[in-house]
């Protein structure tokens, strides 16, 4: 680790985003396990927890091409305070319920579909406000890299503190904590200075400016490449986490600490990768990177699967952890940093609506296979699927290399029938 790998922090609305945000996310992966770990416990099903990720996430799916059109014909920082804001009367509402003992599932179902509608405008606001954040332009990749970083060391702080929480003070204490944590990144955002708002003539309509970033992204293969990717990974492998309650209840008979463990590990798996992410030198190969990464991931699951030792499948799940992380980091600034400024918040909502809209529906295919063929099985196949994926990727990237070596001679060879 060297100095570079901090580079984004010379600018002074970034390490404000940083901090504020930090806190909000270890708020937010508490309530994720607690949420996992009420369901399960009310339910005792995996299909349920499937079904809960979908509510959180599959309106993201439905929405998040709108909220891309939102964030490029708006304000970006006055959607992404509007969608904060949200969130916290969110969490604050489910921490009531929660508090007061009266609650239902179909309540917390209803209430992470409220969730998933507010993250399909907050996400493209946010990630295309990171690129105004930064000064120069030339630190947007290491932003990229430590905004994974923090995702995942609040991965992996969050659930260890819920699992401990729920345990010892219920799972009331982990609602109503997240609730709070949404006071830092607001108040970041309100202490932020940002360049005036210019506002752009627009003379398409909504649905005419989604045609117009569908257009872009088929004239641009590069980034439909990685947003396909992305979307295979997303609905076929990163579900497995769905099936963590499973593993510490049934497999190695713990509780919620236990469960937290396991969710953390994979999370110092993730944050141990997105800080070699951060390292890494300008001009480095992201797409080899992005494609043995895959690979890493899927022998993580595939060891992590059938794994007995508790130990050792702490372990596995580390490596999967660092596998994973790539596939969201890498491809992020893969299209931040060739996007066109105007056509960011909608290449970022088709991205987001890779990452979190096929999730959910992940989360039913696997809590629907896994009452089928068990848990265990349920992760052997997803390993496998990302060593294919993995292994597709590499066969892309040998082919494109080609094709460019052949552009290259063709142009060579008109030079020389020219001279």
């Amino acid at each position: 680790m060297n100095i570079s790998t901090f580079q984004a922090f010379r600018s002074r609305n970034y390490r404000l985003y940083f901090a504020g945000q930090s806190v909000s996310l270890i708020g937010t992966w508490m309530q994720k396990t607690a949420v996992s770990w009420v369901i399960y416990t009310l339910t005792h099903s995996t299909f349920m927890l499937g079904l809960t990720l979908f509510a959180s996430q599959f309106p993201s799916f439905l929405l998040s091409l709108f909220g891309g059109v939102v964030s490029d014909r708006y304000n970006r920082f006055r959607v992404l305070l509007t969608t904060q804001v949200a969130s916290m009367i969110q969490a604050t509402i489910l921490a009531v319920l929660i508090l007061m003992k009266h609650y239902a599932v179909w309540e917390i179902l209803a209430l992470s579909v409220m969730l998933g509608i507010i993250n399909a405008f907050d996400v493209p606001a946010r990630q295309s406000l990171v690129y105004e954040m930064i000064e120069d332009k030339k630190d947007l990749p290491n932003a990229l890299a430590l905004n994974s970083s923090m995702v995942n060391l609040s991965r992996l702080i969050g659930p260890g503190i819920a699992g401990f929480i729920l345990e010892y003070w219920g799972d009331g204490v982990c609602f109503a904590l997240n609730a709070a944590s949404f006071i830092a990144v607001i108040g970041s955002l309100l202490l932020m200075t940002l360049p005036k708002y210019v506002k752009q003539p627009h003379t398409k309509n909504v649905f005419g400016e989604l045609r117009e970033g569908l257009a872009y992204l088929k004239a641009t293969p590069s980034i439909s490449y990685v947003i396909m990717m992305l979307g295979l990974i997303s609905l076929l492998v990163l579900p497995f986490s769905t099936l963590i309650p499973y593993y510490a209840r049934e497999v190695f008979k713990g509780n919620a600490t236990t469960f937290g463990v396991i969710d953390s590990v994979i999370g110092l798996g993730a944050f141990t990768g997105a800080i070699f992410l951060a390292s890494l030198h300008a001009g480095s190969n992201l797409k080899k990177i992005l494609s043995i990464n895959t690979l890493v991931f899927g022998v993580g699951l595939v060891l992590f699967s059938h794994e007995n030792t508790y130990w050792l499948a702490l372990v596995f799940a580390t490596i999967a952890g660092f596998g994973m992380m790539s596939q969201i980091t890498i491809s992020n600034t893969l299209i931040q940093t060739t996007v066109e400024p105007n056509m960011r918040g909608r290449v970022i909502s088709f991205y987001a609506m890779a990452f979190f809209g096929l999730q959910p529906l992940g989360g039913l295919l696997v809590g629907s296979v896994s009452k089928w063929i068990g848990a265990p099985d349920t992760i052997l196949c997803e390993g496998i699927a990302a060593l294919l994926i993995g292994l597709m990727h590499i066969r892309y990237l040998r082919k494109d290399k080609l094709k460019q070596q052949h552009n290259v001679m063709a142009v060579e060879e008109q030079h020389m029938q020219a001279v």
